[in-house]
């Protein structure tokens, strides 16, 4: 049908949300962390193709525990392509386990409570 298909889909918040993470978090977090992927829910809302020009908004919902929470936004122009709700756990690099991130480093990438 000429449109994307699921797998791209999860290429893309894959690549999106890691690149958040590294860019958000200090180096040492970075280093220090790994992210895997454990739940995807991807609402479609216009179909997608491979030559569209589509960027992706991550934004940080909620942190309990290893989980974090993620909401990406696939945008082509003006137009919002699918949202997806993922749910990643954060592993220690080192140990390959889950791993708590410290409260300053979620506090990079999560709003303030209220």
């Amino acid at each position: 049908m000429g449109h994307v298909n699921n797998a791209v889909y999860l290429k893309w918040v894959q690549e999106a949300v890691v690149d958040y993470w590294s860019t958000v978090a200090p180096p040492s977090a970075v280093a220090a962390h790994l992210w895997v992927a454990m739940k995807h829910e991807i609402t479609y809302l216009k179909p997608t193709f491979l030559q569209d020009n589509v960027v992706a908004e991550v934004i940080a919902e909620k942190v309990q525990g290893a989980r974090a929470f993620f909401r990406t936004v696939l945008r082509r122009g003006d137009d919002v392509l699918s949202e997806i709700q993922s749910t990643w756990c954060c592993l220690d690099a080192a140990s390959l386990r889950p791993a708590r991130l410290a409260r300053d480093i979620v506090a990079r990438f999560l709003p303030p409570s209220a």
